[in-house]
């Protein structure tokens, strides 16, 4: 099977998951995957396969080497993200991409389009996987999946390649911050590990938000409108009120590289009752931690004029940057720069807007940077993935097994 029917075969499982669910994996769909990689991983006559009822599926390519050598994983995530279905996903290749507009879906007029994704021009040429528009594609982060994998089959099959102990691991619930949470660390076994859960080609990343959610309740008191003079408290003015406090410059439409935000998720309310969610970002943890000094402000400013517990908060941490756990070992990412570099891709070393699984591993005792599986335009009908950049991830995986045991 080739890297390309692989991931063909990937993408045909439904594996959203639910952040409403309350058990792991959180929808059905990921743990039909995961038994359908332990076959193809058995078949692959890989060694140490388990898979336990969360969901979480290890494997390990034996070392064909006598010498000591670091053991090194690979990591991607089974689950697509809930935004957008990611059932009867039917991809087709635009071969030899030439810089105009792909029609998607001709019956909705659903079209990818440079003028609105400048980023297709920069894969003029070559070879494009995109959707139907009218789901999701699923390269985060079945594209990844099937790199590792591909991966693993080209050291199968090139014994000449030396390399140590590797180990795999695809988890589920990534998209909705679950994957990590009961990822055995332990039973892992490794030194450290990559996530190849990045995007355009060259992605290396060892830095990523600091993260914490936010519900504020505002209470309110509802009486008849008629008579409701200097007794009614709308719950629902309260929360605007409140909103208005936040700087409004401080959004994720506003912000790039290591500006942090409050970015508002969504608003629930009546007369009586207002739940307002926030999450809350940033890169420098200090500044992170004045963010959240200020949620708790703004609260407290609401209670001074409405009346004590007026509104109440819940303030809870989510993750925080790798960069604090990757610095002290940072020939790791010495590492994954020159096994781009021998793989004919040039890193380009940037800072995750967002979160990965690396970025709480890394903090349970693995360090665990990010590389890139190539795809684009994310979570949406508009995302598409060149095969070209899921050839160069493979083969960054393979150099970085080649240089572990090299060094």
């Amino acid at each position: 099977m080739t890297l390309v029917e692989r991931f063909f075969k990937y993408v045909s499982f439904d594996t959203q998951s639910n952040e409403a669910a309350t058990c792991t994996p959180s929808t059905s769909g990921q743990m039909v995957f995961a038994r359908y990689l332990k076959e193809e991983l058995e078949a692959l006559g890989l060694e140490d396969i388990s898979l336990d009822e969360n969901g979480y599926l290890f494997a390990t390519l034996p070392a064909n080497t006598d010498k000591p050598v670091p053991t090194v994983g690979f990591i991607a995530h089974m689950d697509t993200s809930p935004d957008m279905s990611g059932k009867e996903v039917t991809p087709r290749i635009v071969t030899a991409y030439d810089g105009t507009d792909i029609v998607l879906c001709a019956e909705e007029h659903i079209v990818l389009s440079p003028a609105r994704f400048p980023e297709l021009l920069d894969h003029r040429g070559e070879d494009l996987i995109v959707t139907n528009g009218r789901t999701l594609l699923g390269a985060d982060d079945k594209a990844g999946i099937a790199e590792i994998v591909s991966a693993i089959v080209y050291l199968q099959e090139h014994p000449e390649l030396k390399h140590g102990k590797i180990r795999i691991g695809f988890n589920p619930d990534e998209e909705i911050g679950k994957g990590a949470h009961k990822f055995d660390v332990e039973k892992f076994g490794c030194d450290w590990a990559y996530t190849m859960d990045g995007g355009e080609v060259g992605e290396l990343e060892f830095e990523n938000f600091n993260a914490a959610s936010a519900k504020i309740i505002f209470k309110g008191r509802n009486v008849h409108p008629g008579y409701a003079k200097d007794k009614m408290i709308n719950s629902l003015l309260v929360a605007n009120r409140f909103m208005a406090l936040l700087p409004d410059r401080e959004t994720p439409e506003h912000t790039e590289g290591y500006e942090g935000f409050y970015h508002l998720i969504g608003v629930k309310g009546e007369v009586e009752q207002t739940t307002v969610s926030y999450i809350i970002r940033d890169h420098d943890r200090s500044r992170f931690e004045e963010r959240k000094q200020a949620m708790q402000r703004w609260v407290r400013q609401i209670n001074e004029e409405y009346g004590e517990d007026t509104a109440t908060l819940d303030l809870r941490d989510q993750y925080y940057n790798m960069r604090e756990k990757i610095e002290p070992v940072m020939h790791i990412i010495d590492i994954a720069f020159q096994a781009m570099k021998e793989a004919g891709v040039e890193p380009r070393v940037k800072a995750i807007r967002g979160g990965t699984d690396g970025a709480q591993l890394s903090f349970k005792g693995l360090p665990c940077p990010n590389i890139f599986a190539g795809g684009l335009n994310f979570h949406g009908r508009y995302e598409f993935v060149p095969i070209q950049s899921m050839e160069k991830a493979m083969n960054v995986v393979v150099k970085i097994a080649e240089l572990v045991a090299s060094r």
